[in-house]
């Protein structure tokens, strides 16, 4: 509750039950909580990052080392520990990766203004040498990075494996790798000279069982759903494919009506009726050469025994989703009426099957022409194993994507932080005052994620450290990084290992705009909690009580 002075008389001019925390204990408050959600995902990165297990409140267990996953699943309370689970959040929607990176180096550039803020500098002055520190590191990367032929499958797949070195799924990364590579380039598409790829044109479906190596790619859509009627074709070969939008059923009507009957024979006629109108749908769909129909809504069960009577495949109730995917897949448009159907809006699979995956009955349109959506069916044996495995490829799958449409790269194991803190700290020297000692604090930042690698790798940070600095004095330092499995400074580009620029970038932005604002914080007004309806009423029957006492 906020009091002012007016003349000797206290003014409240916040409500009963608020807290205020200003000044100098606000930032320190802040800083304390940003570091330890930093803290708290440190141990995962890098190929030598350990996991974490999450418990939810269901008791359900995940166990991962992916930052976004695990920021996503704690459930924190304070406001900027809020401010960091949305900075991961927009990393990993941005560019698919690099979560973790971001939240460490918010985390240390926090850390490193603190010492500034104990030495009396402004936090505006930080800000201000935060931003241009920021600038310079994003020339520095540009300048360091590698443009990437796209028809380079081989640079592509080293970019996959870099993304899944540190993942559960390591042991077998150069297959998924491969796999990420083909599904990517398969779903890209060029417009005005760029290309772009859109993720969601790959499905993944989960089943557990059999190894990770099982994992497959279909070039085409996997339905989750079994074929309607038991009388029909399991298997056709040079499917015609029919996508409709509409009931394979007899359209009730919109307004109550009432039919009298006064003879059986009518009702007879009324039901003849009926079936001769399905008949006529089936017909249609018959006449126009389709072999398979996908339906989105239902399927009358005499509408099935007529389908199975002419040989049609048919699944119904496929979700909007997936009836999108497989007009981008087979070629076909999806229509809203029966009547609309010709042979032009059919689409072509060289396969249509009903198979059984770990006892779940699915449908497979594979063999597509030129497919713009693909399946990754994952495989695996425990459902532990098969969520890591999704969220690796959707790693492998993100920069991947990243590169197509950007297609540059950077050396990893900590090179570009490296060489952007040797760079900083020159840069720093030239422009004196107190912004050299925030762009300084920025460079030292930076360098927390080689550090992090060579601590997580159980190496010795200080020699490693002293070593990488040393490297990248020399004319072509700029390529070396840490080895965290020979545990020595080696060319990352002989190791195969690079990453995305646009990760690398956006890391850095997001990173450094949640520090400024966090540092712009002087005054924290909470509000009294909301009484909860229990709590409410306890109290107005204590009271009522006492009134009878």
């Amino acid at each position: 509750m906020a009091v002012a002075q007016l003349g000797g008389v206290p003014v409240l001019i916040l409500k009963e039950g608020t807290s205020r925390t200003t000044g100098k204990e606000a930032l320190r408050t802040n800083i304390m909580v940003a570091k330890a959600i930093a803290e708290a995902v440190k141990t995962t990165l890098g190929p030598k990052g350990m996991d974490k297990m999450l418990i939810d409140s269901l008791g359900d267990i995940t166990v991962t080392n992916d930052g976004a996953t695990i920021l996503d699943e704690i459930d924190v309370q304070h406001p900027i520990a809020k401010l960091m689970v949305e900075i991961s959040k927009a990393q990993d929607d941005e560019v698919g990766d690099g979560t973790t990176s971001t939240v460490v180096i918010a985390g240390e550039l926090l850390k490193e203004a603190e010492k500034l803020l104990v030495k009396n500098i402004h936090p505006t002055i930080v800000v201000s040498g935060y931003k241009k520190g920021l600038e310079k590191a994003k020339e520095v990367l540009k300048k360091m990075s590698i443009k990437v032929n796209l028809d380079d499958n081989e640079t592509l797949k080293k970019v996959a494996m870099t993304a899944m070195r540190g993942k559960s799924v390591a042991a077998v990364r150069e297959y998924l790798a491969d796999l990420s590579v083909k599904a990517v380039k398969q779903v890209a598409e060029e417009r005005d000279g760029e290309y772009i790829v859109d993720l969601d044109n790959i499905q993944l479906i989960k089943k557990k069982g059999g190894a990770i190596l099982d994992t497959e790619l279909v070039y085409g859509v996997i339905i989750d759903k079994e074929v309607v009627h038991p009388g029909m074709p399991k298997r056709i070969e040079n499917a015609k494919i029919a996508l409709l939008d509409a009931p394979l059923e007899i359209e009730k009507t919109e307004i109550d009506a009432e039919i009298r009957i006064h003879d059986p024979e009518q009702m007879q006629a009324f039901l003849k009726e009926e079936e001769r109108l399905l008949q006529e749908k089936v017909k249609k769909i018959k006449e126009v050469g389709a072999n398979v129909v996908f339906v989105q809504k239902g399927i009358d069960d005499v509408a099935q025994h007529f389908l199975a009577k002419e040989g049609i495949l048919a699944v119904r109730r496929v979700k909007k989703s997936d009836m999108e995917k497989l007009a981008r897949a087979t070629g076909a448009r999806i229509v809203t009426k029966i009547e609309d159907l010709t042979p032009e809006v059919l689409g072509e699979a060289g396969l249509v099957e009903e198979r059984e995956v770990a006892g779940d009955k699915m449908v497979f349109v594979e063999q597509c022409k030129n497919p713009k959506a693909v399946s990754i069916l994952i495989r695996g044996g425990l459902e532990k194993v098969v969520d890591e495995a999704e969220r690796s490829l959707v790693d492998a799958l993100s920069v991947v994507a990243d590169v197509i449409e950007e297609p540059y790269i950077l050396p990893g194991g900590g090179a570009p932080e490296a060489e952007v803190a040797k760079e900083l700290k020159n840069y720093a020297a030239q422009l004196g005052g107190r912004v050299q000692l925030a762009v300084e604090a920025f460079a030292n930042a930076i360098e927390v994620i080689p550090r992090t690698l060579a601590e997580n790798a159980g190496l010795d940070p200080i020699d490693i450290l002293a070593e990488l600095r040393a490297a990248h004095e020399r004319e072509d330092g700029w390529k070396y990084g840490i080895d965290v499995f020979e545990g020595k400074v080696s060319d990352m580009l002989k190791l195969g290992v690079v990453e995305p620029l646009i990760v690398k970038e956006q890391a850095f932005k997001a990173a450094t705009e949640a520090a400024t604002l966090i540092l712009r914080i002087d005054d924290i007004i909470a509000a009294s909690k909301l009484e909860t309806k229990e709590g409410k009423g306890k109290e107005e029957k204590e009271e009522k009580e006492s009134e009878f006492d």
